[in-house]
């Protein structure tokens, strides 16, 4: 078993939280598929989020997609709620971006695009409801393209949108057309490709270029764009195959010190690392941190060390563990958390976000420090890319 830990993100209505509905019921993770206007989803459990369908706290659900472990974070689509897409977007291996097929690219889109990239984030793009009227799967591709990255390319096409006769249809890897199309946008940052195409010698296999396209989305220099609809379910099961095929996974034993073969892991032996990136309350005020273990194992009961963030924000602390689960595997009691994992811990009163156990995960760039005019409040930002200016929206979303 492997886990995968990915992002879903979007402009507010684009369909996120619809989406992270499909996935887990589809998936078989619930038995069944809650709606934003209903106000029963798997992820927006809070009074407001219920009452008003909007993400305001980061949320954490997994599925099972064959032998690997989905961890799915949703995250707010509100420009109000920025911090806490920052907080999330450190501990992702991936990250799903949603357009909506009547919007397209959207102002949020454009911010969230420029700091996935930057982050070096491996990310597919979705573009959903294409079923709703109006809705132009062509043109927001060509918006995508044309807005957020020139190394989008298209595994599919619709018919019919715009309609409930809606219906994805995969590019075939057989297709001569397609092979030809695909070689040549992978051919960019491939050389011996790109001899391949300007030679006209025979092109490498379907295998061989899902390859390519994996490598180069792991390393951001491609952006799959695929399509479908969160309410009917069509394109989904294809964009699960996506996430599992195109995106890194990290191996998870069944236990600390070996894998189900009895192999030792010599990575269940280093000191856990790990980072904080959500806290939950209890109606008692009792906290449970989300932590992302990166090394090591931690195990319910285990004395831990946290050190700030911010050395500012003062000294460290330490405590044990009382209680730990592995998302996915909230059943198993006894489970320990490895590396790769997620766990729900507590026993930390002190706990906040952003606290860390061992030694600093390097910090992913993050667009400059700067006064986010949605928000109101400040938000610690690394700039890395200083001739672009950042993203304007002139209108603020209701």
């Amino acid at each position: 078993m492997t886990t995968l830990n990915i992002g879903i993100l979007a402009h507010v209505d684009a369909g996120k939280t619809s989406l992270t509905e499909r996935l887990l019921f589809d998936a078989g993770a619930t038995d069944r598929l809650g709606g934003v206007d209903t106000g029963d989803t798997q992820t927006d459990t809070g009074r407001i989020e219920r009452e008003r369908g909007i993400t305001v706290r980061t949320a954490v659900a997994s599925f099972r997609a064959g032998p690997v472990q989905v961890n799915l974070i949703d995250t707010p689509g509100h420009t109000d709620f920025v911090a806490e897409v920052e907080r999330a977007l450190a501990v992702l291996d991936g990250a799903v971006l949603v357009l909506s097929a009547v919007e397209g690219v959207q102002p949020h889109t454009r911010m969230l695009m420029r700091v996935l990239r930057q982050m070096r984030l491996p990310v597919l793009l979705f573009v959903n409801k294409i079923d709703r009227g109006a809705a132009a799967p062509g043109r927001v591709f060509e918006e995508i393209r044309h807005r957020l990255t020139d190394r989008a390319l298209a595994l599919d096409s619709v018919t019919d949108a715009g309609s409930a006769r809606a219906r994805v249809r995969a590019h075939d890897p057989d297709d001569p057309g397609h092979a030809a199309r695909t070689a040549e946008f992978l051919a960019e940052h491939d050389d011996a490709l790109l001899a391949a195409v300007v030679e006209d010698r025979p092109l490498p296999g379907p295998a061989a270029l899902r390859a390519t396209l994996r490598s180069q989305v792991l390393r951001g220099l491609a952006h799959p764009v695929l399509s479908g609809s969160a309410i009917t379910g069509e394109g989904v099961p294809k964009l699960t195959s996506a996430l599992t095929d195109l995106l890194p996974a990290h191996p998870g034993p069944d236990l600390v010190g070996g894998d189900c073969h009895g192999t030792a892991r010599e990575d269940a032996a280093e000191e856990p690392r790990g980072t904080v990136f959500a806290i939950e309350r209890s109606p008692t005020g009792e906290k449970t941190g989300y932590l992302r273990l990166y090394e090591g194992a931690l195990r319910a009961r285990d004395r831990v060390r946290f050190e700030r963030a911010d050395p500012a924000d003062g000294a460290p602390h330490e405590g044990r563990l009382t209680r730990l689960e592995v998302v996915g595997s909230e059943g198993e009691r006894d489970r320990p958390l490895t590396a790769g994992g997620i766990g729900r811990i507590r026993g930390l009163p002190g706990l906040r976000v952003g606290d860390r156990i061992g030694r600093p995960t390097p910090p992913r760039p993050w667009p400059g420090r700067r006064w986010s005019r949605w928000s109101g409040r400040s938000v610690r930002r690394t700039r890395t890319d200083s001739t672009r200016p950042w993203p304007r929206s002139r209108t603020r979303t209701p």
